[in-house]
């Protein structure tokens, strides 16, 4: 079976981690966090998600939740440091909502970060993590 390279959106106006495909956008003193659509391409359809309880205190890199796809089921690993203020239920209710949508509808979960001063400069703006991207997938096309 021939590969067939990552085509979705990667917008501006987030931060992204390189190391572990995931974004961020500040709101305030909270932040959304989610798996972009690169991430999700690598993982595979998603059909199951459930985050840490209310209240859960999540280290950079650390699991803020799973996501079970055809497979396996995945750690979703942190981008920075945070308390957990809420799951996106809707998310957890209907996993597809990530596949379809996982900077709008589909992000995973509010949190409160913890160490934002010292972890924002290892998140990359959108330009940077296409070109991430595009070396792992040279095909890749963003919509």
């Amino acid at each position: 079976m021939s590969h067939v390279p990552f085509r979705g959106a990667i917008p501006d106006g987030l931060l992204y981690d390189l190391e572990h495909d995931m974004w961020v956008r500040r709101d305030g003193g909270e932040a959304l966090i989610g798996a972009t659509a690169y991430g999700i391409f690598r993982a595979g359809e998603i059909i199951g998600f459930t985050a840490k309880p209310k209240g859960a205190d999540v280290a950079r890199g650390r699991g803020l939740g799973t996501v079970e796809c055809a497979k396996t089921v995945l750690a979703v690993r942190g981008p920075i440091s945070f308390v957990l203020v809420a799951a996106n239920e809707e998310a957890e209710e209907n996993p597809a909502i990530l596949n379809r949508d996982p900077y709008h509808a589909g992000w995973m979960v509010r949190a409160r970060p913890t160490h934002w001063d010292a972890e924002c400069g290892g998140l990359v703006d959108a330009e940077r993590y296409r070109a991430h991207v595009r070396r792992a997938e040279p095909g890749a096309e963003f919509l």
